[in-house]
């Protein structure tokens, strides 16, 4: 048996392929909308993939299981449990197997076994895996999705939060609680391989390793501790991370069935001298980095430097219209890439970064300023300090004088600051304030800085903060 991982760091998001070295036949657990990854494996290792094997409907990328279906001939293994508002649809349109609860397949001499553990989502299910092949009679182990991570569990608010479900948050932390009592019954020995890891909004407190051991896990995975359903239920709908608004798109999205990219060519260069115009009707992203930015950008776009693309794009984007982006030809793959992995699809094209520092048309800037020189004043109230980051980080710790408007709610929360007053941006590091700090001035704001280093920075100067004890907080991107 031959099992590779993958790991896409932007997305913190795992992925697994699994091969059947007899018969050479492949199944991609979990994949991503980029599926050159496990092709490029798969030919490494003498391999065909045949399969795709899904463990929910994904909020938070754009699932590969269509691609993989449509482009290379892949049969589908996908969940027909829960209600019928959350079923694959596309599904009938490829080969396939709807999966409930104790259904197995095969892929060469492999067994999955379906086990269906719902919470995080109602269909959810996980994969236990016995290599028949090599002789084995007892799974090897268990393929979670975003039922059970290393160090956590998957959150069941998503649908009420992002997806606007009303009443499913408690509901969901109940079948969860009973879907964790399940996994307890398992093996210790059993290895688990979960679909995220640090970083991902899926839950709180992820673990940076890869995989983790049933028995270790319930030795040390906090949710795994809780016996009363009532405490576990307080516990898993507490501080959890804000609720990505992407996340909605990418659930309906991946039920109906994502475009299909194919050879689908990268969007074209456009004209750099009408990048101001284009700025008027449609979002126009420059991906360069911050302090670039900072010292000189076209009135009207916004910045989110390429390393931040994959985590803040999403927030930001109007799914409902195109996008522009300036980008130096070199990273014009990359980024359309990571968009398209999160369902940003409808790209006009792209502004080549140099055309438009040579037409002369970055005629904005912002600030950047350190603690120590903008301490006084944010202290002495003469300038907005505003807090980017999310509540847990807030609470955590925060600046006394700070007011809080985490990132995603900065677009519509702008407006009603005074075009007169001076707002200095501020979140864990500088990289999500940088990307605040451009809202503002593309929304207008006159006297925009951000602070450099951010609340890390404060504190080491020995600036006061007032701190507090969180015991399981979001993982911050910047």
């Amino acid at each position: 048996m031959l099992l590779k991982y993958f790991y896409d760091t932007a997305l913190a998001h795992a992925s697994y392929m699994v091969g059947c070295q007899r018969t050479g036949e492949a199944v991609v657990v979990d994949p991503g909308r980029d599926v050159g990854p496990y092709l490029a494996a798969a030919k490494a290792e003498g391999m065909r993939i045949v399969a795709v094997a899904e463990t929910h409907i994904h909020a938070d990328y754009v699932s590969g299981a269509r691609e993989l279906a449509d482009q290379h001939g892949a049969k589908l293994y996908v969940s027909d449990e829960g209600p019928a508002a959350w079923k694959y649809e596309f599904a009938k349109d490829y080969p396939h197997q709807l999966l409930k609860d104790g259904d197995t397949f095969h892929i060469g001499n492999i067994e999955f076994k379906t086990l269906h553990t719902p919470g995080h989502t109602p269909e959810s299910v996980s994969f236990l895996l016995t290599d028949q092949g090599g002789g084995a009679d007892k799974p090897m182990g268990l393929f979670t999705g975003d039922f059970i991570f290393v160090g956590s569990i998957g959150r069941p608010d998503l649908l009420e939060k992002a997806a606007a479900m009303a009443g499913t948050a408690e509901a969901g932390a109940r079948a969860l609680f009973q879907s964790v009592h399940s996994f307890k019954q398992l093996p210790d020995y059993l290895q688990i391989w979960p679909a995220h890891g640090a970083g991902s909004a899926c839950g709180k407190g992820l673990g940076a390793i890869p995989s983790s051991t049933v028995g270790y896990e319930k030795m040390f995975n906090p949710g795994l501790q809780i016996d009363d359903e009532q405490k576990f239920v307080d516990y898993i709908l507490a501080d959890q991370p804000e609720a990505p608004k992407y996340f909605a798109v990418m659930k309906r999205v991946n039920k109906i069935g994502p475009d299909v990219i194919g050879n689908r060519p990268l969007p074209a260069k456009l004209d750099a001298a009408k990048v101001t115009k284009a700025s008027q009707t449609q979002m126009v992203i420059d991906i360069g980095s911050d302090a670039a930015f900072a010292a000189g950008h076209v009135k009207g776009t916004i910045n989110i430097p390429l390393k931040y693309l994959a985590a803040w794009a999403g927030w930001l984007v109007d799914y409902e219209k195109p996008v522009s982006l300036i980008s130096s030809e070199k990273d014009l793959p990359e980024a359309v890439r990571i968009l398209r992995k999160i369902g940003i699809d409808q790209i006009d094209g792209y502004f080549d970064w140099q055309e438009v520092v040579d037409a002369g048309l970055r005629t904005e800037s912002y600030a950047e300023v350190t603690p120590k020189e903008i301490a006084a004043q944010v202290q002495e109230g003469k300038v907005t300090l505003i807090d980017v980051r999310g509540d847990s980080e807030w609470r955590e710790r925060h600046i006394e004088q700070a007011q809080r408007c985490f990132l995603a709610n900065l677009p519509e929360m702008v407006a009603k600051f005074s075009g007169d007053c001076t707002l200095v941006f501020q979140c864990r590091s500088g990289g999500r304030s940088a990307i605040a700090a451009s809202i503002a001035k593309a929304a207008g704001v006159k006297n925009v800085s951000n602070l450099k280093g951010g609340i890390n920075a404060w504190a080491s100067d020995g600036l006061p903060v007032v701190e507090q004890s969180v015991v399981c907080g979001p993982n911050s991107v910047a």
